[in-house]
């Protein structure tokens, strides 16, 4: 069977015209063998989004640790590049792309699991000159299973900072301050959170609407979706716990305005690599008008989402309302993305984007192609082993099948717009891809 799904679909725009949705599909890369963490942004200043995707070894490959960079040629084409390359043991997996030196560069973010570390690599501003990119320890061996990284201005000093996530070994929320210039040795840290059974997500996003980086996160294992606020002093004050939910097993979400009220929700995927259990999406309501984070009320997507693994929103068929979509990992994984008819608190479809994709994980949107529209990138580890993207064929009056070849300064001006209508990622350098 087919890995691949075309999809089309009729919505309503906001004008109240009939638009076809579809997706096309072209494989990036099959050359993977433990592919975890993807992210978007202009690396080379061209003026079109280019990927981050890492790769590290896994049982019976060869030994390598490596991040890559793919350019975006403009024309549907990718060039890989080495951003960082180890022949050894290793775990490169989630990142972040931000201008951590404040060079108008955007530099890479990054965790290795496998040996506790969190790193920076330092975008020169010619990218595609072949040298590896400068590494910088944030932390060197000193977060056990580093797992998933965020970045804003916590102290807001004008220099970003990184919150880190640590899975079961570690099972702790942790920021770390960016020292600015000169940057010499590993970064100051303080805990958010302890003895939390197995740490997963970290976003920022402004829940009560202070003005400050509050901290998504999920503690999978206990089954909590939570966000810490984010105190006037971090270094000296701690960050105040406030549970979204309870539930079976919260892996990955993020924040976004799903109702258009004005403040931030969460979307998220629960299941994760386990059955049993709630296998859902679902969404949370930051409750007010607008909301603060004190109150919120659950709302189903979709049940019975195998092994769902992450959630996402993004506007997809340009009505100025975000859509939902989510990975789903095991061998029966792939990627769907979620429509309401107008209200989010009432049912959902679920459109299917590819199926019979094993081991889907990560996925990102913003416009690949530069024709206005989100495309959707993700990644697939050992099962697929594959870095596809999905192009949006939304409006055209029929979508072509692409071939098979391969090829947070201050917290504040982060550019991601939190409009009444909708959650909307730019394309400046300024943008933190998720």
């Amino acid at each position: 069977m087919s890995r691949t799904l075309l999809l089309t679909a009729l919505t309503l725009t906001s004008l109240g015209r009939a638009q076809e949705v579809s997706f096309s599909n072209k494989l990036i890369s099959a050359d993977y063998t433990y592919g975890y963490g993807i992210g978007l942004a202009d690396l080379d200043k061209d003026g079109d989004l280019d990927i981050v995707s890492s790769d590290c070894t896994t049982a019976g490959s060869r030994k390598h640790n490596d991040v890559y960079w793919y350019e975006n040629d403009s024309k549907g084409g990718f060039v890989r590049h080495f951003l960082a390359r180890d022949d050894w043991h290793g775990r490169y997996e989630r990142l972040r792309i931000a201008d951590i030196n404040r060079d108008s560069h955007p530099d890479v973010v990054i965790v290795d699991n496998f040996f506790g570390n969190v790193s920076w690599f330092e975008n020169s501003g010619h990218p595609r000159d072949g040298r590896l990119w400068k590494k910088h320890d944030i932390t060197s061996g000193g977060l056990l299973g580093a797992y998933d990284v965020a970045v804003a201005d916590i102290d807001r000093d004008g220099w970003l900072d990184v919150a880190a996530s640590s899975w079961r070994l570690g099972n702790r929320f942790v920021w770390y301050r960016n020292p600015g210039k000169p940057a010499v040795g590993e970064w100051q840290s303080w805990v958010i959170d302890s003895d939390q059974a197995e740490t997963r997500t970290v976003a920022f996003a402004d829940f009560n609407r202070d003005g400050r980086p509050d901290l998504l996160g999920t503690v999978t294992n206990n089954g909590i979706v939570l966000w810490y606020e984010c105190p006037a002093d971090p270094k000296t004050q701690p960050w105040r716990r406030h549970v979204i939910d309870l539930v079976s097993r919260p892996i990955h979400g993020h924040p976004a305005d799903i109702d258009g009220d004005g403040d931030l929700d969460v979307v998220m995927a629960h299941g994760g690599f386990e059955g049993g259990g709630q296998q859902e999406i679902l969404w949370y309501e930051n409750v007010g008008s607008p909301g603060n984070g004190i109150r919120w009320t659950r709302h189903d997507i979709a049940r019975q989402v195998e092994i769902a693994f992450e959630a996402i929103a993004a506007d997809l068929d340009g009505d100025g309302r975000p859509e939902v979509i989510a990975s789903a990992f095991g061998k029966n994984g792939g990627i769907a993305w979620f429509q309401h008819a107008g209200d989010p608190r009432g049912p959902w479809t679920m459109r299917p984007i590819v199926e019979h994709w094993p081991d889907a994980v990560q996925i990102v949107s913003g416009d690949i192609d530069g024709d206005g529209k989100t495309d959707i990138v993700g990644v697939a580890e050992r099962g697929s082993r594959e870095l596809r993207w999905w192009r949006n064929e939304a409006g055209a009056p029929r979508a072509a099948r692409l071939p098979r070849t391969a090829a947070w300064p201050s917290f504040s001006s982060l550019r991601i717009s939190v409009c009444s209508r909708c959650l909307r990622l730019s394309r400046s350098l300024d943008f933190v891809a998720r």
